[in-house]
């Protein structure tokens, strides 16, 4: 395995972790100020839209680069 390969996957790996703990923050985040249902569907929409378009640059990338 190269260093570029370990570097790819790792990444992958890393950063899903972090997303999924980005999660887990949103929902602690609604549930402890008190959201309700609607609120925490917000703060979800609203915190998880930068998430999602990090995902969306990474895979533009991927489409554009070949």
């Amino acid at each position: 395995m190269s260093e570029q390969e370990f570097t790819n996957i790792s990444m992958g790996v890393c950063l899903t972790i972090l997303m999924a703990f980005m999660g887990f923050i949103i929902w602690d985040l609604g549930k402890k100020s008190g959201a309700g249902r609607f609120g925490t569907a917000m703060l979800f929409l609203v915190l998880g839209v930068g998430v999602f378009g990090f995902l969306i640059k990474d895979v533009m990338i991927e489409v554009l680069a070949r």
